[in-house]
């Protein structure tokens, strides 16, 4: 029991520290925190697009897709491609999911090198679409952003880096021993053509093409035809509407705000660091209307260190989990060094740029 009790403060450590900061903080203002309409939006949206990954990944659609990918030459581009196409259209956090057990299992010397571009390239290709990433949903929900603005504000920054990652790429040589049968028959065609077209759906909500009222009823149609698909990460959802409040607190009580847009970028991707990406995005959004900056400086800040976003978590929870990932210390000595890496070009293309 006690053992449980550990690993749950360790693994849920954000969680628990964001709940005391919002009690702390109603106990001092006297009164709870309360939540609009708009901030609650954007959590629904995040929850219906939990059950329908879920659901596309329970398909093995995505495992197939990667590991037909390993039949022909040029892995590691290729990799780096798939890596950019998916988080961009199914989240980074499923990208990684799906790509990176398929890259731990070849038998290469560079292999954890790979695993490390291949996540950074996640991170890249999730920025440039509002779903590719939790704060990219909230600042495009929360800001009312139209969905050309939103990517031409940060494209620069994904495909700029794109490049980069693709000469680095070059320099890394692989040979596949994965046999490319292994995961065609385990696939479920009807449940993959299902929740493309319901991913599909939420994405047109999102993008604020379809009306938002389509999502209680896909839930509804996934509740009663797959309930397995909500097995989802509803702590993850809580911490995010904890934060919420603990925010509407916190501007109360300081009263101000942030306009400067190199204040925002500076002080999001560097907080970033040190309790994540999302957190940082929900925090910072009620004090500032510069959300060009605060999208530069959350996404940037999603390079660094191994918590400054959940997927750079995901990617060290798969790497230790493979059997065989034996260093896993020099695996985040190399992690943090190209990420940091990542992470001052980053700045660079933010004062080239905007």
């Amino acid at each position: 029991m006690k053992n449980n009790f550990m690993n749950f403060i360790t693994r849920e450590w954000l969680f628990l520290l964001s709940l005391c900061g919002l009690l702390f903080t109603s106990y001092y203002l006297h009164a709870f925190a309360t939540f609009s309409q708009a901030d609650l939006i954007p959590i629904f949206l995040l929850f219906t697009l939990f059950v329908v990954i879920k659901g596309l990944e329970n398909s093995h659609l995505l495992l197939q897709v990667s590991s037909f990918l390993e039949k022909s030459k040029f892995l590691p581009q290729k990799l780096l491609f798939l890596s950019f196409l998916l988080s961009m259209l199914i989240s980074i956090d499923v990208a990684l999911m799906t790509l990176l057990p398929i890259v731990l299992a070849l038998k290469i010397k560079q292999r954890d090198k790979l695993v490390i571009l291949v996540a950074l390239t996640a991170h890249i290709g999730a920025a440039l679409t509002p779903f590719g990433t939790p704060q990219n949903l909230f600042i495009y929900s929360y800001y009312s952003l139209n969905t050309y603005e939103f990517i031409r504000t940060i494209a620069p920054f994904s495909l700029i880096m794109l490049t980069l990652f693709f000469i680095v790429s070059l320099f890394i040589k692989t040979t596949s021993n994965r046999r490319g049968e292994e995961l065609i028959e385990n696939i479920n065609k009807p449940l993959a053509y299902i929740y493309l077209t319901l991913f599909l759906t939420v994405a047109l909500v999102i993008l604020h093409i379809l009306p938002l009222h389509l999502l209680p009823w896909i839930l509804l149609f996934i509740f009663f035809f797959d309930i397995k698909s909500f097995k989802v990460d509803y702590l993850l959802l809580f911490t995010f509407i904890i934060f919420i409040g603990l925010t509407a607190n916190i501007k109360q009580m300081l009263g101000t705000t942030i306009e400067h847009p190199t204040h925002i970028f500076i002080l999001s991707s560097f907080l970033s660091q040190f309790i994540s990406n999302v957190p940082t995005t929900l925090i910072l959004n009620k004090f500032t209307s510069q959300y060009e900056a605060l999208l530069w400086g959350t996404n940037v800040g999603g390079f660094g260190s191994i918590i400054a976003a959940m997927a750079n978590l995901i990617t060290y929870k798969i790497y230790i989990s493979h059997n065989d990932s034996k260093n896993t210390k020099s695996f985040i000595l190399q992690f943090t060094a190209y990420g940091y890496a990542a992470f001052i070009v980053g700045y660079i293309l933010y004062f080239l740029i905007m």
